[in-house]
């Protein structure tokens, strides 16, 4: 039994180590990995897949290196209050869910979908949904759908490669399809879906850039179609894009506007 839980007490440490490693290395390969751990490859390999799973690594597709996922914030707790994005973020939630009596939430890119990293219910949710660390696809969320369409191309296409996975009779798979919303989406500066993650949810989401241009994360409103109809998209879109650039401007990130008439 002592044998037993000194094994265990060893694999903790051991991930904990890990995931020291690579926040402290930003990106760690395998091999890497195994080495600075002192095992072999093959069992970082395990280990690395294994954080991965719980969304606390994320592994690029391109590299094959892990870097920290957002899955942390599942575990943070009060502290997510403290991370920059989220602590910006926070109280223009607050106001477009007041604005919009709709759920209001904050998603980033992880691994090949989006988690949310934040929510604020709104005043018209009955029962409410706790989006915060929850996976869900790129191509059928208007979260997933902000954070492609300002993708560069390449990367872009790695996450939409065929067959993408249809989750209701709406879902969007067509890439010819998917590749107007989202010319769409920087044309208007927000993205939109229509029951196309579940039955009976629309949702809008706008852009949230970085001091650089990079857009980072998406600010989205979500509620029951009967409410928010397709009639309705337009409005809370555009409060979505308002709530975003606030966010952004805060981040630093100042819009360039084309000089052409």
């Amino acid at each position: 039994m002592r044998d037993e839980a000194a094994g265990g007490l060893q694999s903790v440490n051991r991930a904990l180590t890990a995931l020291e490693l690579v926040a402290d290395a930003g990106e760690l390969g395998v091999s890497e990995l195994g080495r600075k751990l002192g095992v072999h490859k093959a069992t970082a390999s395990r280990l690395a897949a294994t954080l991965a799973e719980r969304g606390l690594l994320e592994r690029d597709p391109a590299s094959e290196r892990y870097r920290i996922g957002f899955g942390l914030v599942r575990l943070a707790g009060a502290a997510m209050s403290g991370l920059d994005l989220v602590r910006t973020a926070r109280p223009v939630l607050e106001e477009l869910a007041e604005r919009t009596r709709e759920s209001a939430n904050l998603g980033v890119l992880s691994g090949d979908g989006v988690v949310y990293v934040d929510q604020v219910a709104g005043s018209r949710a009955i029962v409410t949904v706790n989006w915060v660390g929850r996976h869900t696809p790129l191509h059928c969320t208007s979260n997933g759908k902000v954070l492609l369409a300002y993708m560069d191309e390449t990367e872009r296409a790695r996450f939409l490669q065929p067959p993408l996975e249809r989750l209701t009779d709406r879902t969007v798979t067509a890439p010819d399809e998917l590749e107007r919303q989202f010319a769409e989406t920087r044309r208007r500066r927000y993205a939109q879906t229509l029951e196309e993650l579940e039955e009976g949810l629309n949702a809008v989401a706008a852009p949230v850039h970085q001091a650089d241009g990079r857009v980072i994360a998406a600010l989205g409103v979500s509620g029951p179609a009967f409410r928010m109809r397709a009639v309705d998209l337009p409005r809370v879109g555009l409060l979505a894009a308002e709530s975003a650039a606030v966010v952004s401007r805060q981040l630093g990130y100042v819009e360039r506007r084309s000089s052409v008439g």
